[in-house]
């Protein structure tokens, strides 16, 4: 493969690739989103967890380290007795939430074109009769 060539932009590490990838997990975008848009960039854990219908406490818990692993957010744990942990989105993730708000808003609008989806076999979402 040359450098510059087209095969070079289907590589496994191809940008897109890589986005698509972190975005993979079924959790990281709404933990993110939820993160941006309903606290300012930052929340306790439990906070987190009930702002986000339908996770796992030990879900939210693995995506969150994960998120924190790869830089999209910082936790802080607070001095005090229990000790509080919160988690604050990163410069990387407060770039990082730019397209997942735009694909919320995207969704947001065209809510009746994804109601014509098919459902899938391993979907949750709940048909209206």
């Amino acid at each position: 493969m040359q450098p510059g060539s087209d095969e070079e932009l289907w590589r496994e590490d191809c940008a897109p690739r890589r986005v698509l990838e972190l975005f993979s997990t079924k959790w990281t975008s709404m933990i993110l989103h939820t993160l941006h848009a309903r606290h300012q960039g930052i929340a306790r854990t439990g906070s987190l967890h009930r702002s986000l219908p339908g996770i796992s406490k030990k879900m939210l818990i693995q995506t969150l380290r994960e998120l924190e692993a790869s830089g999209l957010v910082e936790r802080h744990v607070q001095d005090t007795v229990p000790p509080a942990v919160s988690y604050a989105l990163s410069p990387l993730g407060n770039l990082m939430v730019q397209p997942i708000e735009m694909i919320y808003a995207w969704a947001r609008n065209n809510a009746g074109a994804l109601d014509q989806l098919r459902e899938r076999p391993t979907s949750r979402r709940k048909r209206s009769p």
